[in-house]
């Protein structure tokens, strides 16, 4: 399958977390997918919420990815490039995009100075960007398709071949599918059904979306 711009980076598969420790503080990292600037800072408010009592939350987002990218980091009320900067410089690294991250610091009655917020801040940082599964965006088609039960097995396996999820199959006078492809393998899939139909059936299409797809 080709790589579009939209391919070029990976995000985030789903949201995890991971925790360090450094001289009794807790640092408790979240990373998550974020595909607008509305929806990190939605996700920076429920992990604020989630730990109301915590010490400071630091966060980072990079939204988009490649050349065309917005970035974003807060100190929360740790010393000025000691928190903020550090956490977004692990995400730009990292080659993700559409990442949104905080960092959750219970403060443990040590001063660590700046180097050592610097250190525990990135070092929580690269936990999560370690361990993330990865996905990458993919514009897919859904369609419907009327087909006659004699040709069923034969469709599936068609379906298959081009990289086709059939995301439901209705059984009546004839079978209704329901298939979702790669953008980019759907005429393909279109041209090898009229051949095999003798030019009989023409799928539906439902709707063209993106999906994310686990790498």
């Amino acid at each position: 399958m080709g790589q579009s711009m939209q391919n070029l980076y990976l995000i985030p598969a789903c949201e995890i977390r991971r925790e360090y420790a450094q001289l009794n503080s807790r640092f408790i990292a979240t990373l998550a997918p974020a595909f607008n600037n509305d929806e990190a800072r939605a996700f920076t408010r429920r992990i604020r919420l989630e730990f109301s009592d915590a010490t400071h939350h630091v966060s980072a987002y990079i939204i988009g990815g490649g050349n065309s990218l917005t970035e974003y980091c807060s100190d929360d009320g740790e010393p000025q490039g000691t928190a903020g900067r550090p956490a977004l410089a692990v995400l730009r690294g990292s080659g993700l995009g559409d990442a949104a991250l905080v960092i959750t610091r219970y403060f443990g009655g040590s001063l660590l100075g700046t180097g050592g917020l610097v250190k525990a801040y990135t070092e929580s940082a690269q936990l999560v960007v370690k361990e993330v599964p990865r996905a990458r965006r993919m514009k897919v088609q859904v369609a419907m398709l009327a087909l006659p039960y004699n040709l069923l097995e034969r469709i599936r396996l068609l379906a298959a071949r081009r990289h086709g999820a059939i995301l439901g199959e209705d059984f009546g006078a004839d079978v209704t599918m329901t298939l979702r492809f790669p953008l980019e393998d759907y005429p393909i899939f279109q041209s090898e059904l009229r051949e095999l139909s003798s030019g009989s059936l023409q799928p539906e299409e439902i709707e063209i979306s993106e999906m994310l797809v686990p790498v």
